[in-house]
């Protein structure tokens, strides 16, 4: 658990200090479901991903990121969006305040298996597109599933 503290448009939030690039996969099966992953510190459902590191590509981060989270190999197939908002901001107890520069993108599955990481996720699952709604989900990122699932072929940016 990190420690993080997520804010989105909210006045009290404090200005980011830096910005850091992370990765996102809107990974679809065969049946059309949608690979979460449940955040063990704040219980919502996310899309897998996480942050770049230095000396990797975009790719192989989203790559790694999957893998660790969920157990699932993937193959990225096309940008869904590019995510930049001033508003959305995290800070850590290191003091740092981050406003990420997400990048997400769609994705199919390759092989693995359903495994949650424990240390960062209680547990993942496909889920069908028609029950999302019903799961605790920060607003980011229910934004970019939106965006994903209902424009496929054209990539937000903003």
């Amino acid at each position: 658990m990190t420690g993080r503290v997520e804010y989105y448009h909210d006045p009290a939030a404090p200005a980011a200090n830096s910005v850091v690039a992370v990765v996102f996969a809107v990974v679809r099966d065969a049946q059309g479901g949608v690979l979460l992953a449940q955040r063990a510190d704040t219980r919502n459902w996310e899309l897998p991903g996480g942050r770049v590191e230095p000396g990797e590509s975009a790719t192989d981060a989203l790559r790694r990121e999957v893998r660790e989270e969920t157990g699932i190999e993937i193959a990225p197939a096309g940008l869904a969006g590019v995510y930049t908002d001033p508003g959305h901001v995290m800070t850590y107890p290191s003091g740092e305040t981050r406003q990420p520069f997400a990048v997400c993108v769609h994705a199919h599955p390759t092989g693995g298996h359903l495994q949650p990481d424990k240390r960062e996720v209680l547990a993942v699952a496909w889920v069908q597109p028609t029950r999302l709604e019903k799961l605790p989900m920060h607003p980011s990122v229910r934004l970019r599933l939106q965006h994903a699932l209902d424009r496929p072929d054209r990539p937000y940016l903003g």
